[in-house]
Order: C-alpha cells, then sequence, then structure tokens
C-alpha cells in the first residue's frame, strides 16, 4: 500500500512589527508674565520684558538648527495671557516640553539662576518663590472658579497643587538638570539649583515642564546682566543647549553633535 507523501504545513512567519522611535516634536516656550502683569522689577528692568526677550532668542535657535522641532509661543508680544491658558495651548498643540522663563525678586543680596518643576516645596523659601509666581491669579476674572478654588496666599493650596504632574515628574526633572549644568559651567552664571514646588502654570500642562528663574532683578549684577543683550544671549544658548542635549537622549541618538 503506497502513503500519499506528506508536507506538514509551514509556520506563519509574523509580520515585522515596526520598531517606535520617539521623536521630542513640539516645544511650547512661554514669558512669564505681561501686558497688564509686568512681574517683579529692578531698577530699570521689568520681569515681563526679560523673559520675553529670553524667550524669542530661545525660540530662535532652535528654529534655526532644528528645523524638525516645531515651537510655539504662548506670548510673542507685550499682552497677558492667564495661567491656564498657558498651559490649555501646550495640551492643544500636544507639546513635548513646556519651557517657562521668569525673573526673580528677593532681598539684594539674593543671585542666581534656579530651575523649577512641579512637585512638594520643601522649604518655605521655595513655597514664597511659587506663592508670588502664583499671585499673577488675582488679575484674572472669576480665578476661584477657574483654578479649584486655589488661594494663592495659602500653603494647604499650593501643598495639594504640587501633587500633579507626577506622570511627567522624571523627564521634567531631567531636563532641569540639564538646563542647570548649562548656567554652572557653560554660561558660568551663579546657580540655586533645581528645586520643586506648586506653580500654578505647570499645573495642567500634560508633558514635562519646567519654569526657569533667569536671575534676580532685585540683585544690581543679576539685572545688569539680564538686561544686556550679550547676557540674553548667553542665557538661551544655555538652555538651547540643554534642550539639544535632553532631545538627543530621549530619542537615542549617539550620533548627534
Amino acid at each position: 500500500m503506497l502513503l500519499s507523501s506528506f508536507s506538514a504545513p509551514s509556520a506563519s512567519v509574523p509580520a515585522a512589527v515596526p520598531v517606535y522611535k520617539y521623536r521630542l516634536r513640539t516645544v511650547v516656550l512661554d514669558a512669564g508674565h505681561g501686558g497688564k502683569d509686568r512681574g517683579c522689577a529692578g531698577a530699570t528692568a521689568r520681569e515681563a520684558d526679560i523673559a520675553l526677550k529670553l524667550i524669542l532668542e530661545l525660540g530662535r535657535l532652535i528654529e534655526q538648527n532644528m528645523p524638525d522641532v516645531k515651537v510655539v509661543y504662548t506670548r510673542k508680544t507685550n499682552v497677558f495671557v492667564e495661567l491656564a491658558d498657558r498651559a490649555g495651548i501646550a495640551n492643544r498643540h500636544d507639546a513635548d516640553l513646556f519651557i517657562s522663563i521668569h525673573c526673580n525678586a528677593g532681598p539684594s543680596v539674593a543671585h542666581g539662576t534656579e530651575v523649577w518643576t512641579m512637585g512638594p516645596h520643601k522649604t518655605d523659601a521655595n513655597l514664597g518663590v511659587a506663592k508670588r509666581e502664583n499671585a499673577v491669579i488675582l488679575q484674572e476674572d472669576n480665578y476661584k472658579e477657574r483654578y479649584n478654588g486655589f488661594d494663592p496666599h495659602s500653603p494647604q493650596s499650593h501643598i495639594l497643587f504640587s501633587l500633579f504632574q507626577s506622570a511627567y515628574m522624571v523627564n521634567s526633572i531631567r531636563f532641569a538638570q540639564k538646563v542647570d549644568q548649562q548656567f554652572r559651567t557653560t554660561v558660568n552664571r551663579p546657580s540655586r539649583g533645581v528645586k520643586q514646588a506648586g506653580f500654578l502654570v505647570l499645573w495642567k500642562t500634560a508633558m514635562p515642564s519646567v519654569l526657569i528663574e533667569a536671575g534676580f532683578l532685585t540683585n544690581r549684577a543679576d539685572e545688569r546682566y539680564l538686561n544686556d543683550k550679550a547676557g540674553q544671549s548667553y542665557m538661551a544658548s544655555g538652555i538651547y543647549r540643554a534642550f539639544k542635549e535632553y532631545k538627543r537622549e530621549l530619542e537615542g541618538d549617539s550620533t548627534a553633535d
């Protein structure tokens, strides 16, 4: 009896699964204050003006050197933008990173940069910075309804809101540390470190977010530096280099310059 030849069915080969490669495509740049809210003041400089100059220079560097990155500004002129709207702009554009630039105020001896992420404040001084930056909502209409009853003068409110952004904490701190390192080394600015507190401008951003205090306008040396075009260029260049390094790391590109 002859047996018919038999061949086992070949096993199907699964189609190759495309490997997803992360790309940092959109960054939102936020110049603090503006319009009716001029922020803190030095002898001649105002926070809203200095923050805008730094943001525009940072944006120019990114646009000039990284055409693959979309740069979105919360403001490019001297206008008032409510804090919730700044986060809203970032969320609507599905941003991969939110950078907010401000200037600090304090005793005349206080000087140097600070880089902040959303998180629990560890000292009263940290809380004080958050209170000052968050107090801008008092100039907004219906702020109690819009910010879920947030009271910028209440430590309890800041503790509650500092718990947000936890999903993006690691990358927020990663970028903040790179900015701080650039300020310390290549820009050669005195640094007060990376810190955490409950900032409303970072509250509802659905991406890694940092707030940079570029220096104290109440310190004459800091004010002169930040009010000078060369100083502004150095500061923006330092943030740009941190951004380039952060982007390269996240994208896993070890060959980039």
